[in-house]
């Protein structure tokens, strides 16, 4: 390739200084300094070959899967559980999910961690809050994804903060040569509940674009009369979101990318009495990305310049003004760079820099800002086709935060065509909120980020179709951060104790097709110790025992599903208190569907089969017995 092309490489640099300049243009322009020469010697060096025909935003999660287990949900499995994020991830992975009532807040749990230990990953880019660290799992978009992927462990080196439990991403892709495609997808279910959803897109050999919206509504009035009589009052909620995306082959070895998300909802928060004061809260996030993306037979690099925004208020009364509300702005520079130095030995450099505003509306917080920046770098050696490692290290720099060196060693070894074994070894962190370190009257910027070292294994046995994984793991998670009553009358953070979780993660799949029947069945048993070493007791909020359980049938036009999860006892109390505690509970959904002309499907759909009683979080449990139909037209 000529090096002409240093020109067009310091086009792109510079329009996104000229982006940068908004924000903290001198920390962001510096941050580009070292991108500028590297980027210019991709497009000098290596040979040219053609691009992938799908293009994936998050290239991080393909090398990921290569030593770690990974649980990948499709479009298809998000449509037998529409409802929201929480109610999908509650039946189909091993997250621990603590729901106030079906739609309102809600937040996960890996493997005994707290909500702010698991990392949302939007194509590759943390989107954690800011102001909470963490995510508010209805509070993002369940459609628009191509997948979502669900690992367990560590992963700070790669994907940041917050990524010590586990991580959800959420995933786009863009495919070539696939012409024009559209599809539409509309569900009413009970308690006037309506999911609407659509989708369209057109690639050829050089372009490809894809966009898609959704919007769900509903009055969300359910009612639970064997838990004293309880209504979900004021329970509605709403959400929409629009999703779009293009990709370019500017060159046969490199893409152009653009992928950007909008979303609103509005939740009312539930009320106990009739005439209580009802409260709602709104939300508004936008994320943008793009993406440049260079491919040679030894060499890949990926630069990424991404902004993301949330907006949230809440309003005291649901129908007067706001009482309260902030912004959080980030913006972000990410490099990944992937070099094969032998055919075996592959090194991955990745740096990112982020500038992180916030600004708060009647609340604790005022204006605040912070610059983030971190350097990473991987080692991966194939010694066989069977037997391969990685090792890493990353260091953060966190404006007036201490931050540990980071390092991963992950090793995959396929013994025989019955067994594999898999091993991990990390270090991981979180640096502190925006909440915890400026909130007045209460923060503390005496906090030190939270640590942790784990330890898993992977041990997969194949017998003909049937797959079966056994996961031990082991995590101790150091200067815990709590919120504590102080002698001044008000809350405050402090690091405050150690956290020592182990348990066993386990999977069982089986996968048969014959003639026209296909026959799938997936189950998965968790078991989570993670125990407060203050007091030696569980922590809040975290089963001993959770099961998941989907079996699929499909016969050429016709398909039906049975979908089981048992939740076993859950503590609500720092003292393991039994009659606060939330009761074991299995809960059984089913559904059934029929595609006729290839083109229109039909579904139909009973939830909580046994009108079991059960609740995530205590006082609000979540509905019985509820149905909906869809149907789905295929362009």
């Amino acid at each position: 390739m000529e090096c002409e092309s240093q020109e067009t490489c310091q086009k792109i640099i510079l329009t996104i200084l000229a982006f940068g300049g908004k924000v903290n243009s001198m920390n962001i322009k510096r941050s580009l300094l070292f991108l500028l020469p590297l980027c210019t010697s991709f497009l000098c060096s290596g040979q040219e070959k053609a691009i992938d025909t799908v293009y994936i935003f998050d290239n991080q999660m393909k090398r990921v899967k290569l030593f770690h287990t990974v649980n990948t949900l499709t479009p298809q499995d998000v449509e037998k559980n529409s409802t929201n994020l929480s109610e999908l991830l509650r039946f189909q992975s091993a997250v621990y999910i603590k729901e106030n009532g079906r739609g309102a807040v809600s937040s996960p749990s890996f493997r005994g961690t707290g909500a702010n230990h698991t990392a949302f990953v939007w194509n590759g880019i943390n989107i954690n809050s800011s102001f909470l660290g963490q995510g508010d799992i209805n509070n993002i978009s369940l459609f628009g994804y191509d997948q979502i992927d669900i690992k367990s462990g560590g992963g700070s080196v790669i994907y940041g903060s917050s990524a010590m439990g586990g991580s959800i991403h959420l995933n786009n892709d863009l495919s070539f040569n696939r012409g024009f495609n559209a599809s539409i997808y509309s569900e009413y279910g009970s308690f006037d509940t309506y999911n609407n959803f659509a989708k369209i897109s057109f690639s050829d050999d050089k372009l490809s674009f894809k966009i898609s919206g959704n919007h769900s509504i509903s009055r969300n009035d359910y009612k639970v009369e064997e838990e004293n009589d309880y209504i979900n009052r004021n329970g509605q909620y709403y959400n929409t979101g629009f999703n779009v995306g293009i990709s370019y082959k500017i060159l046969p070895h490199q893409t152009v990318s653009w992928q950007s998300q909008f979303f609103d909802s509005s939740q009312h928060y539930p009320i106990f009495i009739e005439n209580g004061n009802k409260t709602k809260y709104e939300t508004q996030s936008t994320r943008s990305l793009l993406s440049w993306d260079i491919n040679t037979y030894k060499l890949s690099n990926s630069f990424k310049a991404a902004y993301t925004e949330e907006n949230f208020q809440y309003f005291g009364v649901y129908n007067a003004p706001k009482t309260s509300g902030a912004t959080g702005k980030n913006y972000i520079l990410k490099n990944d760079f992937n070099y094969f130095i032998l055919p075996k030995l592959n090194v991955n450099i990745i740096t990112e820099f982020q500038v992180n505003k916030g600004e708060g509306y009647d609340t604790g917080i005022d204006k605040v800002s912070r610059n983030v920046g971190g350097l990473a770098g991987l080692i991966r050696y194939f010694a066989t086709d069977d037997l391969r490692f990685e090792a890493g290290i990353k260091k953060e720099f966190v404006e007036d935060i201490s931050s540990p060196l980071l390092f991963s060693f992950s090793g995959k070894w396929n013994t025989s065509k019955w067994y594999r074994l898999g091993v991990s070894l990390s270090r991981n962190f979180r640096f502190p909120t925006f909440n915890e370190l400026y909130w007045q009257p209460g923060g503390n910027l005496d906090l030190k980020s939270e640590t942790s070292i784990q330890a898993d294994m992977d041990h997969e046995f194949q017998l003909g179709r049937i797959r079966l994984t056994l996961s031990p793991y082991y995590m101790n998670i150091s200067d815990y951060i709590s919120w504590l009553p102080t002698a001044n009358g008000y809350w405050s953070p402090f690091n405050t104790h150690k956290v020592e979780s182990y348990g066993l993660e386990s999977q069982l799949h089986f996968n048969q097709k014959f003639n026209d029947h296909l026959f799938k069945f997936n189950f998965g048993y968790t078991y989570s110790r993670s125990i407060n070493k203050e007091n030696d007791m569980q922590m809040m909020y975290v089963p001993l025992h959770k099961a998941v359980g989907n079996i699929d049938y499909q016969y050429s036009f016709f398909r039906v599903y049975v979908q089981g999860m048992y939740n076993g006892l859950t503590y609500t109390t720092s003292d393991e208190k039994r009659s606060d505690a939330l009761d074991p509970y299995f809960v059984l959904n089913a559904g059934t569907s029929v595609t006729l002309l290839k083109k229109y499907t039909l579904g139909f759909k009973v939830n909580n089969i046994t009108n079991a009683i059960y609740k995530t979080v205590a006082y609000y449990p979540l509905p019985i017995r509820n149905y909906s139909i869809s149907a789905t037209i295929n362009f």
